[in-house]
């Protein structure tokens, strides 16, 4: 598997890659912009995509939801939709319905809200289809 981290907190960052590494090679953007070149490059240039990207909405530059409706674009222009689509975990410390919904409005599969659980990420992976149950 092939896991796209967008988190600008270093430790956040740093705890993800351990979480993940024994199930995914991580790659890893500080911002949005970032995020966005870095999935373009993937699925376009290098026809390589992301299976799974987490994504921290409050971030500088761009958040995670510009960079999510950006990402969605890149997917539609390239004739990708539905259930092809890259799965997109959304990270943060936002628990409000108002962020919830519209994270989910943007594109994504899953919410989770910080701080950040393995359990409760390999779950949402599970739930997903990118992990087999144990």
């Amino acid at each position: 598997m092939k896991c796209l981290i967008v988190e600008d907190e270093f430790a956040a960052r740093k705890l993800l890659q351990v979480h993940l590494s024994e199930y995914a090679d991580c790659f890893v953007a500080v911002n949005g912009r970032e995020a966005v070149e870095a999935f373009r490059e993937a699925f376009v240039k290098e026809e390589e995509p992301y299976d799974l990207i987490c994504l921290d909405i409050m971030m500088p530059e761009m958040d995670g939801r510009e960079a999510l409706e950006a990402i969605r674009q890149i997917e539609k222009e390239q004739g990708i939709g539905g259930l092809d689509c890259v799965k997109v975990i959304m990270m943060t410390a936002l628990d409000d319905s108002e962020n919830i919904m519209g994270a989910f409005r943007t594109g994504c599969e899953a919410y989770i809200v910080k701080p950040i659980r393995k359990e409760q990420l390999l779950q949402e992976m599970k739930k997903l289809g990118l992990l087999v149950q144990c």
